[in-house]
């Protein structure tokens, strides 16, 4: 046992890949045996993922020597090569009929979520700009959420808590969207592209529409993508600003 645990930490990397798989593959299983299908597999597997997360320290389950492979698999170069990567079977014509409705959806999203998160940290006590701010952008994305809180010089149980609010909020567009489809007409490359630049999530929606047909996820990844970078744009400025202005005229 001693001599294949030193394999399996040698090969952290390649360990962690297997790893995924197994978990993926136990979850579209359950979502299939148990659920017939109504309740994704990937929802399962997100769920599974942060309930093993618990089982480590600060980098969860990548703190025990044997998973330490998960360090690196689940860093951002990965984060950021998926994120690319689904938008290259898309098609330059399918997107440009998106043209201002595909626009119109980003900045919508980006402030309508921003506002509503902002507001209910407000509600629950965060009442200063920074922290106003940071949940409103956490709201947005768990990117955009620490990127605006670091930038911005929020406390660290601040930004904490905007990841959280954009985890839960992933899986819930990941739970929900194959639920919502057919009732709002989610079943093109344009309403897929509206439906990403008003969400934001990338993982979740790309989760969500390929729980709800494939080839739909490229379109709708690609406006959630623009939204992330959106937000981290005018969030930690334009947003910020407006927030500390109306802090100050509202004291």
């Amino acid at each position: 046992m001693t001599a294949i645990e030193k394999v399996l930490i040698d090969n952290g990397f390649v360990f962690s890949f297997l790893l995924v798989g197994i978990v993926m593959g136990c979850s579209y299983w359950l979502s299939t045996r148990l659920t017939k299908g109504k309740l994704p597999g990937i929802a399962i597997a997100i769920t599974a993922g942060l309930a093993l997360a618990f089982l480590g320290d600060k980098k969860g389950l990548a703190d025990i020597p044997l998973f330490s492979g998960l360090a690196f698999m689940g860093g951002s170069v990965l984060r950021d090569f998926s994120i690319v990567s689904t938008a290259t079977g898309a098609s330059f014509s399918e997107i440009k009929k998106a043209g201002k409705q595909g626009v119109f959806a980003l900045f919508i999203g980006v402030l309508l979520t921003f506002f509503l998160g902002g507001v209910i940290g407000y509600l629950l006590g965060y009442r200063d700009a920074k922290s106003f701010t940071t949940i409103g952008a956490g709201a947005c994305t768990f990117i955009v959420g620490p990127v605006t809180g670091s930038a911005i010089g929020a406390s660290s149980d601040v930004i904490a808590l905007s990841i959280a609010i954009g985890v839960i909020k992933s899986i819930v567009v990941t739970i929900a969207t194959p639920m919502l489809a057919t009732k709002i007409g989610l079943n093109n490359p344009q309403s897929a592209m509206v439906y990403g630049g008003l969400i934001g999530t990338t993982s979740g929606v790309a989760a969500g529409l390929a729980s709800t047909d494939t080839k739909l996820v490229p379109y709708g990844a690609l406006t959630a993508t623009f939204y992330t970078g959106l937000g981290c744009l005018l969030c930690p400025s334009i947003l910020y600003f407006i927030v500390l202005f109306l802090e100050n005229t509202f004291k």
